[in-house]
């Protein structure tokens, strides 16, 4: 490297820094020191680090005597702190000393670091990595394993079946008829499963027959099982399916949504009328292609699906990719460690665009007024999703999809239900301030009187968590739960009930409601005419408190899903 040549680097563009310094420059004291710069530069792929020029463009010589006769020193020094090896040149224009220190890139997959903090440089500053960097970096080293050469693997082990429907899809997703017309060999040559005459792991995951599948990869398979209660040890029911994952994901999602497993709730809200599932298949569609295509192949267990009457758990072996954590899952885009075959996958439309499944899961989920998808039991070894069945906020859901079909913009992301979520349960802390901004302007929320980081949802959502507080036209939920909870235990005559509950109901309602609960099979009578007694259902009798007014709520709702009535908000 020559001064001429120097003289009209640009700092950002050339990667290079330039550093006047006519005397001694700091070594390692605070940010901005020698060390500081080649960390970044070395951040940044390598660099020179320039003493003795203006950082003007363009750059004029003004000499320094940094390191001078300890150029040596300074590359062991360097090497002694950061183990990399820095080479210093020595130039000269006229009596003026150039310092050159040529600054070589990082290790691949590992960002430097300079007092516990990954630098790099923004403009004229030295500041702490940007997360989206940071996880570029640490995920260079992450194999690909779906990308490698499957020995022994040959078109013949494909199932043609798998092979037809990836092709579809493909041609659908990218708008290609075309594709569906090119020989197999050149369809497993252009999306990469076929290199250099050989197949890839991603070939046979996708596409291969289920033996081939049990022979070469047998960890590859997913395992589902149900179980009637959360605290049961043995399965009721267990189904293996090995097959190409083309094939499985639908194998696996009809086992989940047999009608007496996966629970249709029809609802309706004046002329919004609509079904809702224990399990959306969107959301357990994506859960299950992120469960293969991110699991660790190199561990020899399988994913796990287990289902039960409230819920579903999905584990996949191997922990988040690297640089994702329970904090960011919704935040950062992560590299999957099987890309090949998430290209794929993504190509075909099997799966959201790397970084949105999760997205998809959440947004899905907490807008069909279910609780908060729970990723709490991953760890190192295994990520484990765990998705709950009841809708514990009817109207919740009824406020977004009426707003989501309508013609209103823009239409709510991920960041945004959540924070309506917070919002409607009271929690004020941590809201980003540009979403908080954006709701507000669309009249979803409105501020607290009186308060400057208080919200509620808007009035529309008020009036519907009014409605929901009905079942059908039968019953108000406060007047069911109050005269459960008064016949606890007992057996007793209307006008003792009317004496318990008379601060709420009078007579006539006692009397009105009591027939309507006689005849959804909730409360049985004893004795007759005036001496008549009513008392709770056989059927509740275990049940106490809450547990007993849930039980019977539930109880009612399903007699009008029975009868074919929907709910009424």
């Amino acid at each position: 490297m020559t001064i001429d040549q120097l003289r009209f680097l640009k700092e950002s563009e050339d990667k290079v820094e330039f550093k006047r310094a006519k005397t001694q420059y700091s070594y390692k004291s605070g940010r901005n020191s020698l060390l500081g710069y080649v960390t970044a530069l070395a951040n940044e792929n390598g660099g020179y680090l320039v003493f003795g020029m203006e950082d003007t463009y363009p750059h004029d010589v003004s000499g320094t005597i940094s390191w001078k006769d300890a150029e040596g020193k300074l590359e062991q020094d360097v090497y002694q702190d950061l183990s990399i090896r820095v080479e210093t040149q020595v130039l000269f224009e006229n009596d003026k000393r150039v310092l050159v220190i040529k600054v070589p890139s990082r290790p691949i997959g590992k960002p430097l670091f300079f007092e516990d903090i990954p630098l790099m440089r923004v403009g004229d500053a030295l500041v702490r990595m940007s997360e989206e960097k940071y996880i570029s970096i640490i995920q260079e080293q992450e194999p690909d394993f779906s990308a490698k050469i499957c020995e022994g693997l040959s078109i013949e082990d494909l199932n043609q079946e798998a092979i037809k429907k990836m092709v579809e899809s493909y041609a659908r997703k990218q708008v290609n008829p075309q594709f569906q017309n090119l020989s197999t060999e050149q369809i497993l040559s252009d999306l990469k499963l076929l290199e250099n005459g050989k197949l890839t792991y991603a070939a046979l995951i996708l596409l291969g027959k289920a033996e081939v599948i049990s022979n070469l990869l047998p960890q590859s398979k997913t395992i589902w099982e149900y179980r009637n209660a959360d605290t049961q040890i043995h399965f009721d029911s267990k189904e293996e399916i090995n097959g190409p994952l083309f094939l499985a994901i639908d194998k696996v999602w009809n086992l989940i949504n047999q009608p007496a497993l996966n629970k249709k709730h029809p609802v309706q809200s004046e002329a919004y009328i609509f079904d809702l599932y224990d399990f959306n298949g969107a959301v357990i569609r994506e859960a299950l292609l992120n469960a293969m295509a991110h699991r660790d192949y190199t561990i020899t267990s399988e994913v796990v699906v287990r289902q039960y009457p409230g819920k579903i758990n999905i584990t996949n072996p191997g922990g988040f990719p690297k640089g994702v954590n329970l904090e960011n899952i919704l935040t950062v885009s992560s590299t999957p460690r099987s890309r090949l075959m998430t290209e794929i996958l993504e190509k075909t439309g099997l799966v959201e665009r790397s970084g949105q499944g999760v997205d998809k899961i959440f947004s899905i989920t907490l807008s069909e007024g279910k609780a908060m998808p729970d990723y709490s039991e991953s760890d190192m070894f295994q990520v484990s999703l765990t998705l709950y069945a009841e809708i514990i906020h009817m109207a919740f859901h009824v406020f977004l999809s009426e707003y989501q079909k309508s013609d209103k913009e823009p239409k709510l992301g991920v960041q945004q239900i959540i924070t309506l979520c917070k919002i409607r349960e009271g929690v004020f802390q941590n809201l980003k301030s540009d979403v908080v901004e954006q709701l507000e302007k669309q009249a979803l929320i409105e501020r607290v009187s009186g308060h400057t980081n208080k919200y509620i949802l808007s009035d529309e959502y008020e009036e519907l968590v009014s409605r929901s507080q009905r079942i059908g036209r039968r019953y108000l939920v406060a007047e069911v739960e109050s005269t459960v909870l008064a016949l606890q235990n007992n057996a007793l005559r209307i006008g003792e009930l009317e004496d318990i509950l008379s601060s709420i109901q009078n007579r006539n309602q006692i009397k009105y409601l009591l027939v309507k609960l006689f005849e959804d099979g909730i409360v049985e009578t004893e004795g007759n005419a005036k001496g008549t007694r009513y008392k709770l259902s056989t059927k509740f009798a275990d049940l106490r408190g809450d547990l007993l007014t849930h039980g019977v709520i539930k109880s009612l709702k399903e007699n009008m899903e029975d009868t074919g009535q929907v709910k009424l908000f």
